[in-house]
């Protein structure tokens, strides 16, 4: 599985082909599915560019999105979308227009309390582990690992030289991750390496705007199907 990561905290400061609206969002979706994307994961914007949580944001986002495409949507409920775990949980609780999935990332306050209900409401959960935080650690130890829809291995490493090992170190703090799928994804000067080793692996993989804004080769990358395209061809190659 190649999953598209649209857009992320990012905002129009990192360029127009950066897609915000759900418009754009849709549009951008359509293009990176036909370029061979099977999952979407996308940070719902409000009108002035904020990620947000909040079900007047959510829905029309989800809504266009899958008025053109029928793959698997995912959104994030990363803790800067709503700071307050008790506001966040309620947030999640107030949703109209549900997505498939949702990352909830384990070494965030109010982790548990969220994954439950999601899991409560029929939404998958991504779990995130994040390198370099106790994510691997409060997972092994909670009773949902084994109800989740896949564990999604974050490797915040973002050296090209380092990333690698950065990637296995955290795959061996999460053991057999409870037998959940795992997908494995870095960031910046990570994302290229780390979807290279997901590869080698056989792990599931992502890559999009979110990720990265420039191709291995350093140009820039002009949308979220040309990352894919190149994820892709990219995919189990050698370093």
């Amino acid at each position: 599985m190649i999953q598209v990561c649209l857009n992320g905290p990012r905002g129009a400061g990192d360029g127009a082909v950066v897609p915000l609206s759900p418009e754009a969002l849709a549009e951008s979706a359509a293009e990176a599915v036909a370029a061979g994307a099977t999952d979407i994961h996308v940070h719902p914007k409000t009108p002035c560019g904020q990620d947000s949580l909040s079900p007047r944001v959510l829905a029309p986002t989800l809504e266009a999105i899958r008025a053109r495409v029928s793959v698997p949507v995912g959104v994030t409920t990363g803790a800067w979308t709503e700071p307050d775990p008790v506001a966040r949980l309620q947030r999640v609780r107030s949703w109209t227009v549900l997505p498939d999935h949702a990352s909830v990332n384990w070494h965030e306050a109010g982790a548990e309390e969220l994954a439950a209900a999601l899991i409560e409401r029929g939404v998958g959960v991504e779990a995130g582990i994040w390198s370099g935080t106790d994510g691997a650690a409060r997972f092994a130890a909670s009773p949902l690992g084994p109800r989740v829809l896949r564990v999604l291995a974050e490797v915040t490493d973002t050296s090209a030289e380092t990333a690698e090992a950065s990637a296995r170190a955290l795959l061996a703090d999460l053991g057999p991750a409870f037998g959940r799928p795992v997908l494995l994804h870095g960031e910046d000067g990570s994302a290229w390496p780390v979807l290279r080793l997901a590869g080698r692996l056989g792990l599931a993989t992502r890559i999009g705007l979110e990720d990265t804004l420039t191709l291995p080769n350093g140009e820039r990358a002009l949308s979220n199907a040309r990352l894919v395209a190149e994820g892709l061809a990219q995919y189990g190659r050698l370093p």
